[in-house]
């Protein structure tokens, strides 16, 4: 009988019996790039699929409520502040829908996973939670960018933007999408069938995104409420983001990236640490 050959070295296969080769463990180093890649092009192509339904819809909604509002209310609200009404409005829509979507791109991927049973094909393979919470991540943060981006266009059809300071609507983008995206993995996880998404989406993700200041400035309302919205992290995105088309928000934009970042901190931790110990995932 022939004697296998000695390993020749990392990813090498040895020779084995008539020289047939074997295989050999691959080695991916501290980070498994191509893992995290595969899982990253899969749910970016995942919404792609459904174009219409992931990228064009929350377009064509963002444009209906902006024509909606604006008919109805131009003529009473008049300006904001400085600003015209429309222009005051456009930015709170295209982060809304930015919201809103990053959401719904993790919490679906998830969920989806969950109940068809094949969420065993990301938990098998060699990676780690952190890969995999970066793949899912990544997915929810470029849809949230796409649909921005879209709506931005769209919109820019309807109002003269400004464009007061790009920085700051590229950093609230990107820190809206991520909080977003971090949540609809935690809804994922927890959630065990589509009533309990409905539920997170109809009663948390909905009313923090209408009650943030989306429609109107804060400082319109009762002291009491602007007390309450300023706990609102939602309102702290739409705010800056609006900051950076008109140059005009309820917050200092300090406060705002502060919290943005702080809770994106916490968030992160706490879906590595679900990841980690396979919560609602591995049992």
């Amino acid at each position: 009988m022939t004697e296998v050959a000695e390993n020749q070295g990392p990813g090498v296969p040895n020779e084995g019996m008539q020289g047939v080769p074997t295989p050999s463990v691959r080695q991916f180093g501290c980070v498994n790039w191509r893992g995290l890649w595969t899982l990253y092009h899969r749910e970016v192509k995942r919404f792609f699929k459904v174009f219409t339904q992931t990228l064009a819809a929350p377009v064509v909604t963002t444009l209906l409520f902006y024509t909606i509002f604006t008919v109805a209310l131009q003529n009473r609200v008049g300006t904001v502040g400085s600003v015209p009404f429309a222009e005051f409005l456009a930015p709170g829509l295209i982060m809304m829908t930015i919201l809103q979507n990053s959401f719904a791109n993790t919490a679906s991927s998830m969920m989806t996973s969950k109940i068809q049973g094949n969420i065993v094909d990301v938990l098998m393979p060699p990676i780690s939670p952190l890969e995999m919470l970066c793949g899912f991540l990544g997915g929810g943060v470029t849809r949230g960018f796409i649909v921005g981006i879209s709506a931005t266009a769209a919109m820019s059809v309807l109002v003269d933007f400004p464009f007061h300071n790009i920085g700051a609507i590229l950093f609230f983008s990107l820190t809206a999408s991520v909080m977003l995206a971090l949540l609809g993995m935690v809804g994922g996880i927890w959630a065990e069938k589509f009533d309990h998404m409905a539920a997170i989406t109809n009663f948390v993700i909905v009313p923090m995104s209408f009650l943030s200041g989306t429609f109107y400035s804060i400082h319109r309302l009762p002291e009491l409420w602007q007390t309450v919205a300023q706990f609102n992290p939602f309102f702290y995105a739409i705010d800056g983001f609006r900051y950076g088309f008109i140059g005009q928000g309820d917050a200092p934009f300090w406060l705002g990236a502060s919290v943005m970042i702080g809770v994106n901190i916490l968030l992160f931790l706490f879906v590595h640490q679900m990841l980690v110990s396979g919560y609602k995932l591995k049992s």
